[in-house]
């Protein structure tokens, strides 16, 4: 009797052992195993303004929302091939704000955002290779990854992507660097120029010091550096900050100015955000400089993964620049806009 029972404990052990070998050896070929993941967005919205009847002259001389009635922003596609140390993201964008990002200056009519490969040489250091977005500003191109639907003017007239490569270095948790060599911004091909820029960035403890070189010339964005930061001031309410400054020495003109963005949240699905911008626009052949002061306030609602955003935004320019037309076509520094924006991500 002794000896049967000993006899079933030691199958049973063996039984529970070899299992669990298998379990560990099926864990471990997942583990290694490459993994693909898509994920994207579609977003559309309506837009008016509220003293020229919403004709189509409308636009606010920011990049995207600046069409009037109902308008279709871009869809999003993004596919990621994660081996551990290794993988490649490819980000396509189909639609007008996707158009406008990529300057229509790609393969089949602008729908590559971003393209490119990474190493993860060590635990603290990333090599990346391709067209990536760029590491300058508060805002991105992806409308469920920014607060506020439209966006700014200091986002507008910065990068949004860069082809070259780059180098990411964790130094600590809370500290990083980040540097790189590229083509001048926005730009895929130097066959007629042979120049490069430079760029880089410093965070720390949540700040981010961006530094961006080219010469300026042939279409060059010159010298721009940027800070983008915030702070929880309690579990409900952040504070955004965005400020640049921008010089291009061969085209005599450039840019400075600054943002803020407080926002609360008020339940689990609804935040109320600001976007308080000034900007001014520099010309060295211009006796004046031409500012201009943005305010947009904007409400966040979030249902699963549809974000339905209202938005209200007032332009209005200084020193006699006058961009906008009134109800009764003539000219005028300022321009109120509603739109309602739907995102959905998936």
């Amino acid at each position: 009797m002794k000896t049967i029972i000993k006899t079933n404990f030691v199958k049973k052990l063996a039984f529970a052992a070899l299992a669990l070998i298998s379990v560990s050896a099926f864990a471990q070929e997942e583990e290694e195993s490459p993994k693909l993941s898509i994920g994207g967005s579609v977003d559309a919205y309506f837009r008016t303004t509220f003293h020229d009847a919403g004709e189509a002259t409308t636009g606010s001389f920011t990049s995207f929302a600046n069409q009037t009635g109902f308008a279709l922003g871009m869809a999003n596609l993004v596919g990621t091939y994660d081996m551990g140390d290794t993988g490649v993201v490819v980000d396509l964008v189909f639609g007008p704000r996707g158009t406008e990002a990529t300057f229509e200056n790609d393969v089949l009519n602008g729908i590559i955002n971003q393209a490119y490969v990474y190493w993860n040489v060590s635990e603290g250091t990333t090599l990346t290779m391709g067209r990536f977005n760029t590491f300058l500003g508060y805002e991105v191109i992806a409308p469920q990854a920014n607060f506020n639907y439209s966006v700014s003017y200091l986002f507008s007239n910065g990068p949004f992507s860069h082809l070259g490569v780059k180098a990411d270095f964790a130094l600590s948790d809370d500290v990083s660097l980040m540097l790189a060599v590229m083509n001048p911004w926005d730009t895929n091909d130097i066959s007629g120029t042979g120049e490069y820029s430079l760029g880089g960035q410093l965070g720390f403890y949540g700040q981010f010091l961006n530094l961006y070189y080219d010469s300026g010339k042939s279409g060059g964005l010159g010298f721009e550096i940027d800070y983008t930061g915030g702070f929880d001031i309690t579990e409900d309410f952040f504070f955004g900050i965005n400020a640049a400054y921008n010089d291009n020495s061969e085209t005599g003109t450039g840019f400075y100015g600054a943002a803020i963005y407080p926002q609360i949240t008020t339940s689990d699905s609804f935040a109320l955000g600001l976007r308080g911008e000034y900007m001014t626009f520099t010309d060295d052949a211009s006796d004046e400089d031409a500012p201009v002061l943005g305010l947009t306030l904007t409400g966040s609602f979030t249902k699963d993964n549809l974000i339905i955003k209202p938005e209200v935004r007032l332009d209005t320019w200084g020193n006699d620049v006058e961009p906008y037309f009134d109800s009764d076509g003539a000219v005028t520094s300022n321009q109120a806009s509603f739109l309602i924006a739907a995102i959905y991500s998936f």
